[in-house]
């Protein structure tokens, strides 16, 4: 079952800090990398629920999320609906797409669940590609914001905006952990470790699968309608599996289980980015020299190896006191 430790929590509230710090102090470019930030993290975070607690490693997270970026676009610029009930059906159609996807992938592991998602992934993006009602190559444009101007909140200014993902960040990590922690996240978890004892307890697997892949594509379908309305401008390029492969690659350099870490990795990421595509167009090389060092360091990841060192230096300070009497009689003889 998921924890949260006082390493956890510093880190969480450290990172809540500097976005908030971000989001009152940045200019325009500053808001929109911050906002870049933070939808990457609640794709991140959703992606991390299934592969770092239920060991279903997707390759499709980038589609449910363009998947939940044209819904959202097509909803509102087409269909004529307000952004807000777009908004919810929005969700609700990727966490279904999501859904079906994961019973159909269930009953496969390891490389065999990886290509079933990324097969998945790339008939979705050449559907939409190559049908003129999703704009083709051209994508979509005239994307609107949720009009909270009700309650005195203009998500058209980037500031108002930046916050507004920060809150759905947040509201994602809360919901993802409540699951975690539910009786089904600890199926989850149980099937991840010894998928046969769980089946031979009588629970269905392949449900428990879908129920929590359905649950992790409706927050990816959020972090798709907040991509739409952050860009008002689409394109199938969204759907991807060069998408869904950052989002894993964001993970693993966060750390893998952790679900701080991957906000940690998307923060490092999107930084790593803009400043390294300043000075040189192969910023992908400086990311993959990056990523290689944590693998071959076999930390989990940036956060994973600061919780290895924080374990390891808070073990050296309980067993430091008790071997102290013995390292002086050891002086001594």
């Amino acid at each position: 079952m998921f924890r949260h430790t006082p390493l956890r929590y510093g880190t969480l509230a450290l990172l809540a800090a500097l976005a908030l710090f971000k989001a009152v102090t940045a200019d325009y470019f500053g808001l929109e990398i911050l906002t870049e930030i933070l939808i990457l993290a609640i794709l991140v975070i959703a992606l991390d629920m299934v592969a770092g607690f239920g060991g279903m490693v997707s390759l499709c997270h980038g589609a449910l999320m363009g998947v939940g970026a044209f819904a959202y676009a097509l909803l509102t610029v087409k269909a004529g609906l307000t952004p807000p009930l777009a908004l919810a059906a929005a969700i609700g159609i990727t966490g279904g797409a999501a859904w079906i996807i994961g019973a159909i992938c269930a009953r496969s592991h390891g490389i065999y669940f990886i290509m079933a998602t990324l097969a998945f992934g790339q008939m979705a993006y050449s559907y939409v590609f190559q049908t003129p009602t999703f704009g083709g190559d051209d994508g979509l444009g005239g994307i609107a914001r949720l009009d909270l101007t009700a309650f005195g909140i203009d998500l058209n200014d980037s500031r108002t905006f930046a916050l507004f993902c920060l809150a759905a960040l947040a509201a994602s990590y809360c919901a993802i952990v409540g699951i975690l922690r539910s009786g089904l996240g600890r199926s989850l978890t149980g099937i991840m470790h010894n998928e046969q004892r769980m089946r031979a307890l009588g629970l269905t697997v392949w449900r428990v699968k879908a129920d929590v892949f359905g649950l992790s594509g409706m927050i990816a379908g959020l972090a798709g309608a907040l991509a739409a309305q952050h860009m008002m401008f689409i394109s199938p390029g969204l759907l991807s599996w060069k998408v869904s492969g950052e989002a894993l690659v964001v993970v693993i350099l966060g750390g893998l289980g952790t679900l701080v870490g991957p906000i940690v990795g998307a923060a490092a990421f999107v930084l790593l980015k803009h400043e390294v595509s300043a000075l040189t167009s192969y910023w992908h090389l400086v990311v993959g020299v990056i990523l290689i060092a944590v693998v071959m360091s076999r930390a989990n990841g940036i956060f994973g190896w600061i919780e290895t060192r924080w374990t390891a230096r808070k073990a050296t300070r309980r067993t430091g006191p008790a071997d102290a009497p013995l390292k002086e009689a050891r002086t001594d003889a």
